[in-house]
């Protein structure tokens, strides 16, 4: 089992200073990845229902610093050595595929193919609103989006003709690390989030935090496995844990996971003395047990 860390660029990790102490820490101590979120921006008085919680409203104020991604995972990438970068998630029907295949091909380069691609189709209609991009459109936009950066990773020039995204043969350079491209991670608490794992992921992120929740998701990412002639075992399934329990960590573990993710930037104190007793605390209690 590997263990990974997210929420960690969120408030006051924006900031560099405690940023770097929270990824060079959790490296330290044996987390396996690190993992950014995504909102380009928060809507005032936002309607959507955010569907991870019950209060169905994101755990933080509208006014939340939340940054880019990607580029806290390149500054991540400079100090630090064997720990992954992944994105949890990207919302990517609301990128251009050309730009986020330069990104993440960049930003695997320059972590020495360390980068791990989580997407996502979004939930928040009214930000989807305020970028002009049809709300309805976004699972169509994910796969096809999908498809055309693999297009655009290989390793000769071709083109694409799509029915949301068209063009001519193309060179987009440099080329990601990692054989086969940048891997690719899945994430969503849907039906329609494990079929798309099944026919285009590399790994599965379901948001589900128990393993009740959880199994029916890996039950309908392998029949669609079955479906298309596809081994499930190809897929690496990466889950949520709210609290470090070794009992929870292997009943997850018997399920088919081979990561989880616990949450920290969201709600923890961004001062050295706090994370370093976190994750000291998390390396004694879990990592070092497994």
């Amino acid at each position: 089992m590997n263990f990974g860390i997210f929420f960690i660029n969120v408030g006051p990790f924006a900031q560099p200073e405690p940023f770097s102490h929270l990824v060079v820490g959790a490296e330290r101590v044996g987390f396996e990845s690190a993992w950014s979120i995504e909102h380009v921006v928060i809507p005032v008085g936002y309607k959507s229902t955010y569907p991870y919680d019950p209060s169905g409203k994101l755990p933080m104020p509208e006014n939340t610093d939340l940054p880019d991604p990607l580029l806290p995972l390149a500054f991540a990438a400079a100090q630090t050595d064997r720990i992954k970068l992944g994105t949890g998630i990207l919302i990517l029907p609301q990128r251009h595929p050309l730009y986020t295949a330069k990104e993440a091909a960049t930003l695997d380069v320059l972590s020495g193919g360390r980068f791990l691609l989580g997407i996502g189709i979004g939930w928040m209609k009214d930000e989807f609103d305020a970028l002009g991009i049809p709300f309805a459109e976004r699972a169509g936009r994910t796969d096809e989006t999908i498809v055309a950066m693999r297009s655009l990773w290989k390793g000769e020039a071709e083109a694409f003709d799509g029915k949301y995204f068209q063009w001519g043969p193309l060179e987009m350079n440099p080329k990601p690390v990692q054989r086969g491209g940048v891997p690719i991670v899945v994430g969503g608490h849907s039906v329609a989030a494990a079929r798309r794992a099944a026919r285009f992921g590399d790994g599965f992120f379901p948001g589900a935090f128990s393993v009740e929740d959880l199994v029916p998701l890996l039950e309908a990412m392998r029949e669609e496995c079955r479906e298309i002639g596809r081994d499930p075992g190809e897929i690496e399934i990466t889950a949520a844990l709210g609290a470090p329990d070794l009992d929870l960590v292997h009943q997850f573990e018997d399920a088919g996971v081979s990561r989880l993710a616990f949450g920290y930037g969201a709600q923890m104190e961004p001062d050295k003395a706090s994370i370093d007793a976190y994750l000291e605390s998390f390396a004694d209690a879990v990592i070092r047990q497994v």
